[in-house]
């Protein structure tokens, strides 16, 4: 006997070690086809109620998700190898994301893919090993999320510091909404609240919350909004961890400050959300002002008002004060004189300084006419010299220029005359 094997199977098995081509005992004998034995060892497997429900520890390798939907992957340790497939309906189930390498526990039914001639585990659940699913979905969630950079600080929006409609997503019957509406009326009595009621556990709950924060930003517009439930375990507060809440929060133009839970508990709304509250209480806290604090605040800005007035209509008053001590404001009188006592002193030194200018300016004159005087060729000519031009005009500056017989003009200070040149003598 095989230790570990049903009983039935064990015939079976022997012959298969013995080498033999035929089936002997009391299941079948003679010679059998492929599709037989096959057959056979399927309805032994199949038949054997502990291969029905069964649970296997393995570390997944090879691990393919197919378009049809459906899974195929291998469960391996040190000593062995079975192939696994896990089918759409089984595989949509899931809410994590297997990968090769990970430790997980399967668990579905042994049977034999006669096709392949193998036998495999044919999965309908599967988690990871050592913890649940839900967390292992929470953690792939929030790594690839995280990566795409939305619960980065640069993201965070501030909460208005006076709002006048705080929005609220949550259900209508919980005591979330009591929460919120009494510390929000407390705080601030004239504050306005709106509520969008929602799912917020099981079926169709996410979508439902996103719906409702996109409500409020594209038809409802309010300062802030509040966006949770009361506590309970993961399972409970699940859908504050599904993508489509995570992105309706990220994309919110509006401030949102998550209330999930109690103070310990954590999901990716809060990740997300510009203020995370650890209770819907805190949460109307952080959203609205308490309004005898907004009264004391109001009250020292107007003692500090007061006093920056008082302060500056005490200098003004003093520098008034000060300015009408001045003599000018004593005696009027006296420092127009002055005035006018001055501006006499200045026009006489203008005069002279102006009288002396002309005459320094009229003697320049003098001696620059005088020096134009020795340079003007009429005063040249009225000292008795002749400026002798030819015929055409230019004026004869050296003997090579002129020559014997030539008929030459002489200019002196009152006239000109002609003359012939009868001789020509070099100095």
């Amino acid at each position: 006997m095989i230790a570990g094997l049903p009983v039935r199977v064990q015939p079976l098995l022997c012959v298969l070690r013995g080498g033999r081509a035929a089936l002997v005992g009391e299941y079948m004998s003679g010679v059998v086809t492929v599709s037989e034995l096959t057959g056979y060892i399927a309805n032994l497997i199949g038949g054997d109620n502990a291969l029905r429900n069964v649970a296997v520890r393995g570390e997944v390798s090879n691990f393919k998700r197919y378009s049809s939907g459906h899974c195929y992957f291998n469960l391996k340790d040190r000593g062995a190898i079975i192939p696994c497939v896990m089918f759409r309906s089984s595989a949509a189930r899931m809410r994590f994301q297997p990968g090769d390498g990970m430790q997980v526990i399967a668990s579905g039914s042994v049977n034999v893919y006669a096709d392949g001639g193998k036998y495999q585990l044919y999965v309908g659940s599967m988690t990871p090993d050592g913890i649940g699913d839900l967390a292992a979905a929470f953690e792939q969630l929030k790594e690839r999320l995280a990566g795409e950079g939305l619960f980065d600080e640069a993201h965070k929006k501030l909460l208005p510091l006076y709002p006048v409609t705080i929005g609220i997503v949550t259900s209508p019957t919980g005591a979330v909404l009591r929460d919120i509406f009494r510390v929000s009326k407390l705080r601030f009595p004239g504050i306005r609240l709106a509520l969008k009621p929602v799912q917020v556990q099981g079926a169709g709950s996410a979508e439902q919350i996103a719906a409702a924060i996109d409500f409020f930003n594209e038809r409802y517009p309010v300062d802030v909004l509040i966006v949770g439930r009361g506590g309970g375990s993961m399972e409970d507060l699940w859908s504050f961890n599904e993508e489509v809440v995570v992105r309706a929060i990220y994309r919110s133009r509006i401030p949102v400050i998550s209330a999930v839970g109690h103070e310990t508990d954590f999901t990716l709304a809060d990740f997300v959300a510009d203020k995370r509250a650890a209770t819907p209480s805190q949460a109307a806290e952080f959203a609205v002002r308490d309004a005898g604090e907004l009264a004391r605040h109001l009250q020292g800005l107007q003692l500090r008002m007061k006093g920056s007035l008082r302060r500056q209509l005490d200098s003004r008053r003093a520098r008034v004060l000060g300015l009408t001590g001045r003599p000018v404001f004593r005696q009027p009188a006296l420092m127009l004189q002055q005035r006018q006592q001055k501006a006499d002193m200045l026009r006489e030194r203008l005069v002279c300084v102006a009288g002396l200018c002309i005459k320094n300016n009229r003697q320049l004159v003098g001696h620059l006419i005088d020096k134009l005087e020795l340079v003007n060729p009429a005063g040249v000519l009225r000292r008795g010299y002749g400026l002798p031009q030819k015929s055409d005009g230019t004026i004869i500056s050296s003997i090579d220029k002129i020559s014997m017989d030539e008929i030459v003009s002489v200019r002196v200070a009152d006239g000109a005359f002609r003359a012939r040149v009868t001789e020509i003598e070099g100095v």
